[in-house]
């Protein structure tokens, strides 16, 4: 049987956390960068203006979602761009091929702390009967 998607911000002392749930584990990576960007920005009047690519290679669920996320954090620190869409595929070898549209931070308006790191502190991620879930906490 399998769950809609989703996300949502879940109340943690001083940090963020985030939990995401899907029928695939590409969806539930998918739906954590979503989670992780809504949680510090309105995009909604953001411009699409390009797109990252990236290879994760395979390894552990866990360390394959936090690679994503370390990515998404990256790119708004170094080159001020948001993340505006998600779209992960599996890799033949077991990683993940990521696809980001991005945008201008400087034209979202800011809802919360900018995000400073992944904590892997109570990282969770993986599968049960209903589909894939995963829990992280934010650094802000």
């Amino acid at each position: 049987m399998s769950r809609a998607s989703g996300h949502r911000d879940v109340p943690h002392a001083a940090d963020l956390r985030i939990e995401a749930w899907a029928p695939t584990r590409e969806r539930c990576v998918a739906e954590a960068v979503a989670g992780l960007v809504e949680s510090f920005a309105d995009v909604s009047g953001v411009r699409p203006s390009g797109g990252i690519r990236m290879d994760v290679p395979p390894g552990p669920d866990a360390d394959l979602l936090v690679a994503v996320l370390d990515e998404v954090v990256y790119r708004l620190d170094v080159d001020g761009v948001l993340v505006l869409d998600a779209e992960i595929t599996g890799a033949p070898d077991g990683g993940l091929t990521v696809r980001l549209a991005t945008g201008d931070a400087a034209e979202a308006v800011g809802t919360g702390a900018v995000p400073k790191a992944v904590s892997l502190h109570e990282l969770r991620f993986g599968r049960d009967a209903r589909g894939w879930s995963c829990a992280v906490t934010i650094d802000v």
